[in-house]
């Protein structure tokens, strides 16, 4: 019996069956970096991850976290992790297009600014697997170092072919590869790692215990050890080649804020066998070669959360009626949506950037701002959605959670800035690089400009750099993303960024830009296309 009280009316439709590729700052900024032949795949891609299915698995994939069984029925050591089917779909598509490893099997002009922009799009269905798929991504160029281990087991990292299960890695078809650095004792301090590697022949035997080591059930782990020449990158295979299974023994599952459908592990090395990769003593110059892969996904996660925050949000104000209109047509949410779709829309402009454009120094900048953004805009963009946003039906709960992760992986906020700061005094001519891009809008807008000159007078002040580090990598990302927008972005966008973020006419919370900007059509373009 249908009650007239439980009449639903001026409730908004699920967001599904769209195109999540539909982004104009994603699409100006893929042709612009050369990739402009991967929009049809992109498209598909983007058609997918809106789809109710897809939008289903990255539920099931969440509220089914991972579960580890160390033993069997019989007592015998096992450490295996089960997941929920819906993970193993959603890492089939990633893998089947090519978001882990493709381009460097495929150095095609505009490959890695491709592989940005369908880890951008795909990782709004479900961010979690991401994980996994950005390491298989970041390990090839540290196993590039030692080339009989990079022509033995890239063409398997570079495979389309998702092949799930404990077996010797050169009988799959495909592999996934995790990395394993920070200990008990030492966090972001990997120099302090205390896990040794004794040689033994063509290879090492580790042992010691790993805090954190993402998406443990990985065909492949890069790892830091103490090898009797210092500290060093080994390479871990999870089952050895003759099928026995390598000595890594999973003690827990973390119970993590966000991320949950991806495993974290404390793993113990008993003996584990590890094949040395690079040069004995080098292993942080070896392994950043893989870090600053992975930081460059946390900026393109955190580029992709934000898009998720401005659909969402924007979708939820066309649809609620509230006081007489359409939330969407009220000046004061308007401002809110077009401030968060500004965000989101410089964060896109300078990861795309950044995928092409392989900047040490503005990879470190951006990956201290973008990702510390990331937390207070999808608070902004569940707030937009009031009650509602804040269970776990709307999913923004889960966009929440999963926000802090970017900045905290491959180095929080201060590692972050101060590996600015190291890679400004290591290399200068990183210096001069980064400002001749901010120089190269100079003359096209006035606030840039003067924010471009207080960058260079800071740069210029030697005087207690670490102190100010923070404030100086904040105006160094933020004239970054306000010289590509000045060049490249919609004009909308970019006098609202100048005004707002360069010249100072802003509130501290979201929804404080300035009269006079073009609301409507910034607000239109961080709009879903249904």
């Amino acid at each position: 019996m249908t009650h007239a009280t439980h009449e639903v009316t001026n409730q908004v439709p699920p967001l599904e069956g769209h195109d999540v590729s539909a982004d104009p700052a994603l699409l100006e900024a893929l042709h612009r970096g050369g990739a402009g032949w991967a929009e049809p795949e992109l498209r598909e891609l983007g058609a997918l991850a809106g789809s109710p299915h897809v939008q289903a698995l990255g539920r099931q994939a969440n509220a089914h976290p991972p579960v580890l069984h160390t033993h069997d029925r019989y007592g015998h050591r096992v450490d295996e992790v089960e997941f929920h089917p819906a993970w193993h779909e959603l890492m089939t598509t990633a893998v089947a297009h090519g978001l882990h490893a493709s381009p460097w099997r495929d150095d095609r002009p505009g490959a890695h600014v491709a592989r940005a922009a369908k880890f951008l799009v795909w990782s709004q269905a479900e961010a979690g697997h991401g994980c996994p798929i950005s390491m298989t991504y970041a390990a090839v160029p540290a196993l590039r170092t030692t080339p009989a281990l990079a022509e033995r087991f890239e063409p398997l990292l570079a495979s389309r072919e998702y092949d799930f299960g404990l077996r010797a890695p050169e009988g799959k078809r495909g592999l996934i590869a995790g990395m394993s650095m920070t200990e008990k004792q030492g966090g972001s301090d990997v120099r302090a790692n205390t896990t040794r590697a004794v040689p033994a022949g063509d290879h090492h035997v580790i042992t010691g215990h790993k805090w954190f080591t993402s998406a443990p059930m990985s065909d492949l782990f890069l790892t830091l050890a103490q090898a009797p020449g210092g500290l060093s990158c080994f390479l871990l295979p999870r089952v050895l080649p003759d099928g026995t299974r390598n000595a890594l023994f999973f003690q827990r599952l973390k119970d993590k804020l966000g991320n949950r459908s991806n495993a974290s592990a404390e793993v113990e090395y008993d003996g584990a066998v590890g094949w040395l990769v690079g040069e004995e003593g080098r292993g942080v110059r070896t392994i950043i070669e893989m870090v600053n892969s992975t930081r460059l996904d946390c900026v393109l996660g955190s580029a992709s959360g934000m898009r998720l925050g401005v659909t969402q949000a924007a979708h939820h104000a066309a649809h609620r009626r509230a006081f007489g209109s359409y939330l969407v047509d009220q000046p004061a949410m308007r401002n809110v949506l077009a401030d968060l779709a500004v965000e989101s829309e410089a964060a896109t402009a300078v990861a795309l950037w950044l995928a092409g454009n392989r900047s040490r120094l503005g990879l470190a900048v951006t990956k201290y701002w973008v990702c510390k953004r990331g937390p207070a805009h999808a608070a902004e963009a569940l707030e937009c959605l009031g009650g509602n946003g804040y269970v776990e039906d709307s999913g923004m709960p889960r966009l929440f959670r999963e926000s802090p992760l970017m900045s905290i992986w491959e180095g929080s906020g201060n590692v972050a800035a101060l590996d600015a700061l190291r890679a400004m005094t290591r290399e200068p001519e990183a210096v001069a690089e980064f400002l001749a891009e901010l120089d190269a809008a100079r003359g096209a807008d006035r606030r840039l400009d003067a924010a471009v000159d207080a960058v260079e007078d800071e740069l210029a002040d030697p005087a207690d750099l670490e102190v100010r580090a923070r404030r100086l990598v904040e105006r160094m990302a933020l004239a970054l993303q306000g010289s590509l927008l000045v060049r490249y972005g919609n004009p909308a966008v970019a006098d609202a960024f100048c005004a707002s973020r360069l010249s100072g006419d802003w509130g501290v919370a979201f929804g404080t830009l300035p009269r006079g900007v073009d609301f409507a059509a910034i607000v239109e373009r961080g709009s879903p296309k249904l």
